[in-house]
């Protein structure tokens, strides 16, 4: 609820057209703009539930991506992609308290995200294969 107000009260604000407007309007390539976004996106889902992000963060994204003329679906996939990879992350990789859960009770939390290691490489590259062939996520959409 708290990040529906505060999405809202931006937007009402000019918020986002401000932010858009700075954003496509820096002095960088495109793909700079994408890979930033992907880095705020990676930072927050070490410690927020994945509705929270999009709720803050996709009413200022999506105008910037759809300016950039990326497709906004493949911009869906990538950020779904990146929510996969700070499911594992810590410090709140909440995927390693669920395994924690039903692992036996002589295996630790360390062990558990020692494990995750490389899982997040393996999808750490995927992203960074679906950044650079946008049409590998596209192909089943047209």
């Amino acid at each position: 609820f708290g990040a529906t107000v505060l999405a809202g009260a931006f937007s009402l604000s000019g918020g986002n057209r401000f932010v858009a407007n700075a954003i496509v309007g820096m002095d960088v390539a495109p793909i700079v703009i994408i890979l930033m976004m992907m880095c705020i996106f990676f930072i927050l889902g070490m410690f927020m539930y994945w509705i929270g992000i999009v709720l803050l963060t996709m009413p200022v994204f999506m105008p910037i991506v759809k300016q950039l003329g990326y497709d906004p679906i493949w911009f869906g996939i990538l950020f779904s992609v990146n929510m996969q990879i700070s499911f594992l992350t810590p410090p709140f990789g909440s995927a390693a308290f669920y395994l924690k859960s039903v692992a036996p009770p002589e295996i630790d939390l360390v062990t558990i995200y020692r494990s995750f290691g490389p899982f997040i490489l393996l999808q750490a590259m995927i992203l960074a294969i679906l950044v650079a062939f946008p049409q590998i996520s596209l192909f089943l959409v047209r």
